[in-house]
């Protein structure tokens, strides 16, 4: 049987939602001031880059773990250009990974994250359906 999400998506009030999560728990989404809403909440098409990086991070933090390897910190700033028509959607997406540490084994970091790219982040397969992707590992030695 093939795997499913079930999302609960409620309306509270003027542009207001919250969602509930597989997990058990919710998050709010709201609109801009500018658009309507009172700021109050996640922006939809930012919560799928969350999702992207979310998804690639874990990934990465499972081999990191697995791979015994020393990394102090580590970061993913993603960044999506959206379209100028509607509807707007990401057509091009960065991701950088940031990895700091004084003993940072480059080589395997790389493989982490290429592991990730090509074979285990589900949410980077689906938006290379719709984004030409930039991708760029950045290390930060001590």
């Amino acid at each position: 049987m093939a795997t499913t999400n079930h999302i609960s998506t409620k309306w509270l009030g003027n542009m207001a939602f919250e969602s509930t999560n597989p997990s058990g728990l919710t998050l709010k989404i709201d609109a801009s001031p500018e658009d309507g809403g009172e700021g109050a909440g996640l922006r939809p098409k930012a919560l799928m880059l969350s999702g992207l990086a979310g998804c690639s991070g874990l990934d990465v933090a499972s081999l990191i773990k697995k791979m015994k390897l020393e990394v102090d910190d580590f970061q993913i700033e993603t960044i999506g250009s959206l379209t100028d028509e509607h509807p707007k959607y990401y057509d091009r997406v960065s991701i950088e990974y940031h990895f700091y540490g004084s003993n940072l084994n480059e080589a395997k970091l790389q493989r982490a994250v290429d592991l990730s790219l090509e074979k285990y982040c589900g949410v980077m397969e689906m938006f290379r359906r719709f984004a030409k992707m930039d991708i760029e590992t950045v290390f930060h030695t001590k």
